[in-house]
């Protein structure tokens, strides 16, 4: 198997000496680019650690140590049965000041199949609940927020299924649901579930309305993050910045995924289409 023309096993140690320089760059990074919104995404895994132990105190922890203004979750429902929600949201408003944007939701489940996006400060100004293609139930939560001080957002809160030939079709529906490239700006947040880039990636239909993209930032398995699962996207150049994982000794048990966190600032963006692309930036 390769990526990109190197082998798989090549391409791991690279992922892992980038991960050192970007774990010894990480303070100084975060000074020089740190403002705006601070959102996240993290596939929770049903509160259930890689020491196997189901804990959803320990998975709002996490979250409280990230402090986001804006979080999409994914995997926060039981996906059997009654769905239940697994986390204490009236306990995570009062400590983090996050509430879930309101869904028609059946059951006891906290999301849109297991897709929660909580925020801080904001108005939620529309939502729509997307059921997305394949053989998994899968599905996509929509929000437009106004968020206090920072500006009108949405946001597509997503988790693409495990099957490549699912991905291109989900992916596809993530697109239909935007006019044109150039509208309001929009911020994809979710465990897309490829790691692959260039021509086998099913994530390539993106790349036209979410143009330019920060490097693909691995974040699973949590305790050695090799593949690029979680992805922050946006279809306007220069919104996101300081894309990093939220890698704590915390965040290293609490899932097998870790948070993926970017600062977001509608000041002084382009759109994708008036973006200048070049090859290296067409993938993240």
């Amino acid at each position: 198997m390769r990526m990109n023309g190197r082998s798989l096993p090549a391409s791991m140690l690279l992922t892992i000496r980038d991960r050192r320089m970007r774990k010894a760059n990480a303070a100084a990074h975060k000074a020089t680019a740190a403002s705006g919104t601070l959102v996240a995404s993290y596939n929770v895994h049903k509160c259930i650690g890689v020491d196997r132990k189901f804990d959803p105190e320990r998975t709002s922890r996490v979250i409280r140590e990230i402090d986001p203004d804006v979080i999409a979750l994914q995997e926060a429902d039981n996906r059997f049965g009654d769905r239940d929600g697994l986390l204490d949201l009236p306990r995570l408003e009062r400590e983090t000041g996050l509430v879930p944007v309101p869904i028609s939701a059946t059951g006891k489940g906290h999301g849109w199949h297991g897709n929660v996006l909580l925020f801080k400060k904001g108005v939620v100004r529309d939502v729509h609940q997307i059921r997305l293609p394949g053989l998994e139930p899968r599905g996509a939560v929509v929000a437009e927020i106004e968020l206090n001080g920072s500006g009108t957002l949405r946001i597509i809160a997503a988790h693409l299924g495990l099957l490549r030939h699912s991905r291109s079709q989900q992916a596809r529906v993530v697109l239909d649901l935007m006019s044109s490239p150039d509208e309001k700006p929009t911020l994809l947040l979710g465990d897309l579930n490829e790691w692959r880039l260039g021509n086998r990636s099913a994530l390539n239909t993106l790349h036209a309305t979410f143009g330019p993209q920060p490097p693909a930032v691995p974040t699973f398995p949590s305790n050695l993050p090799l593949l690029a699962l979680d992805r922050i996207m946006t279809n306007r150049h220069g919104m996101i910045a300081a894309v990093e994982a939220h890698d704590t000794p915390l965040s290293r048990v609490a899932s097998d995924h870790l948070p993926l966190t970017a600062f977001v600032r509608l000041d002084h963006t382009v759109s994708a289409d008036n973006a200048i692309m070049s090859p290296a930036s067409q993938s993240v």
